[in-house]
């Protein structure tokens, strides 16, 4: 099946195993369920415009609530961070390609008809309005009797699914693959955010995944792990989800981290300031954040020494973090600063992310931690962590990396002008938050009353939310632009320092021509400036033509395609009714078909 599969057009991407592909068509399946999250995020911010405003049912307000979460967390940014870890990851550490090229299309696949999966409630009229955290009871069959809660425990499951296969493809690809001479202290810090991000995913997943498992069976066959009149615990779940919920924090802010670090160097013309002690520091933040979690459990009553137990160890990783934040400060401390607009993302996300981590840090305290529990004042500090943070970073490694995805450069005018859009919006829209979290306005309430002093405030959220909206539209204007007449892109356009600037922009299928040999962290950096004085392009070593026909490349294959199908086909068997079990089948066919010719496929 693999034989003679067309190099382009739609069948070339449906078999597609090229890591860079992939990585493109993850981009572009996260940049459509933005759109998606974006959406339900302005119709949330319009129904609390105005008092009393009646845009929405309370029901279907708790279901934008639940899917805008859902989305941004499962449905973009982890998707958006894995676009990049597809695509760089090879290139960065000089290899050919991902340790298990078909696995990687096959997580893919997996990722995207889950993520419609999970979106199906909208078409169907039974959307999932438990929460993002989906809280038992809430999500019981009592309180929620239709299919709204299945599509959501089964999406994720799905979604997660991709994930946990993803993770262990790039975590073997780091640790087998390097090129000659990379150690694991002369690797690019972005590939030691990938690293640390798939440690997490491998150790978190299992935990969600199990709970999940629980959850279906509480509710297709009357278990009782999350009912109390059955003898179970709803803190149980609690505890279980945020196992997984807090690390799930830092797998959407770590790659952003990475991103940063690569971003501040190249445009600082300095190296990035405490390279060692940002590697231990990124790893120290990936232990201790399986220390935490129960810091969102302290109103449920959990006694003084658990209370203080997690209230120490959530002031403790305040300590790796601070260190990261002073050394990007460092790296721009006497640098010669270029203010592209993949800098000001950078730039920017420092600033924002340091205002969340200290709105987060005083949620270490108890007593302040009951006073703001479930106001908008967690609100407000988790999206400056992670819009502020992880969005805007990973907005930086778009229009940083986007010369070496497609060949051509965004528009700096334009993304300059979507910068401002999205700081602006995003301030206006969050920060009034704070104030209004001091005020006693409670999280997911659908309404309100128009003598509570919060009017003013949810105006202002509103407006900055269309600004920031603006700002989006701004961004595809500028990729449809920029692919159809941007600049084209050099090899190396920026004068960076890691290995995936020395091939063409956008790279050969087969990557390198000559597996490339370093002997110190930022070996590019050092072959164009062996004395302090840059090299011409053609004296630069790495840079060889090939001919293309004499390197191997992994086959294309549509078994990751078929496969991925047949799983999701057995998970959507639970909304068929009396049909599932034939729906079963069918899917489970289609999977055993699809693992025997992958079996017996060259690869």
């Amino acid at each position: 099946m693999a034989k003679n599969l067309p190099k382009t057009g739609l069948i070339s991407w449906l078999t597609t195993v090229d890591h860079k592909r992939i990585g493109i068509m993850y981009a572009i399946a996260a940049m459509f369920f933005l759109l998606c999250g974006g959406i339900e995020a302005l119709l949330i911010r319009t129904q609390l415009m105005l008092p009393n405003n009646d845009l929405v049912t309370a029901n279907f307000y708790n279901g934008l609530v639940t899917m805008h979460g859902t989305t941004m967390i499962f449905l973009f940014v982890m998707p958006m961070s894995s676009a990049f870890f597809n695509f760089l990851t090879p290139l960065q550490i000089g290899a050919p390609d991902v340790a298990y090229p078909r696995l990687n299309a096959l997580s893919f696949w997996i990722f995207l008809f889950g993520g419609i999966l999970l979106n199906f409630g909208f078409v169907v009229g039974q959307v999932p309005n438990a929460g993002w955290f989906n809280y038992a009871n809430l999500s019981g069959k009592i309180f929620s009797p239709d299919h709204s809660v299945d599509f959501w425990v089964l999406g994720v499951q799905v979604v997660g699914l991709a994930s946990l296969i993803a993770s262990i493809n790039f975590f073997v690809t780091i640790l087998n693959m390097r090129c000659m001479g990379m150690s694991l202290l002369k690797m690019p810090i972005f590939i030691w955010s990938t690293l640390v991000t798939q440690v997490l995913l491998i150790l978190s997943l299992p935990v969600i995944t199990i709970a999940l498992v629980m959850m279906s069976i509480d509710r297709s066959f009357g278990t009782g792990f999350f009912e109390p009149t059955l003898g179970g615990s709803v803190v149980m779940w609690q505890h279980l989800f945020w196992i997984f919920g807090h690390p799930e924090v830092y797998i959407l802010i770590v790659p952003a981290m990475g991103i940063v670090s690569e971003i501040l160097p190249t445009f600082s013309r300095k190296p990035l300031f405490g390279y060692s002690v940002m590697v231990y520091s990124i790893s120290a933040i990936g232990f201790l954040g399986f220390a935490v979690w129960a810091h969102h459990m302290f109103t449920t009553g959990m006694g003084p020494w658990a209370t203080a137990l997690f209230s120490a160890a959530t002031m403790l990783i305040a300590v790796p973090t601070g260190v990261k934040i002073f050394n990007w400060i460092s790296t721009l401390w006497g640098g010669q600063i270029q203010f592209t607009t993949a800098n000001l993302f950078a730039i920017s996300f420092i600033c924002m992310f340091t205002l969340g981590g200290l709105s987060g840090i005083m949620h270490a305290s108890p007593p302040i931690d009951y006073h703001h529990q479930d106001t908008y004042f967690v609100v407000a500090h988790f999206h400056y962590v992670l819009y502020g943070g992880a969005v805007m970073a990973l907005f930086g490694g778009m229009f940083y990396w986007f010369p070496k995805f497609f060949g051509r450069h965004l528009s700096e005018p334009l993304g300059k002008l979507q910068f401002w859009l999205y700081m602006i919006g995003f301030n206006l829209t969050f920060f009034p938050m704070h104030f209004l979290g001091m005020q006693g306005m409670p999280r997911r309430n659908f309404t309100y009353a128009a003598d509570q002093g919060w009017n003013l405030w949810n105006l202002m959220c509103t407006l900055g939310a269309y600004i920031t909206a603006l700002g989006a539209i701004v961004f595809a204007i500028n990729v449809v632009w920029s692919l159809l007449k941007g600049k084209r892109a050099k090899n190396d356009p920026w004068d960076a320092r890691t290995l995936e600037w020395t091939l063409a922009s956008p790279p050969p299928e087969y990557n390198f021509s000559v597996n490339p040999v370093v002997t110190q962290l930022d070996d590019f950096w050092h072959q164009k400036y062996p004395n302090g004085k840059r090299l011409a392009d053609n004296l630069i070593p790495y840079q060889k033509e090939v001919d293309p026909s004499t390197m191997h490349v992994p086959n294309q294959s549509f078994w990751p395609l078929f496969l991925a199908l047949g799983i999701v086909t057995i998970a959507s068997s639970f909304f068929f009714g009396s049909h599932g079990l034939a729906v079963a089948i069918a899917g489970t066919s289609l999977l055993l078909v699809s693992a025997y010719g992958w079996a017996y496929e060259e690869p």
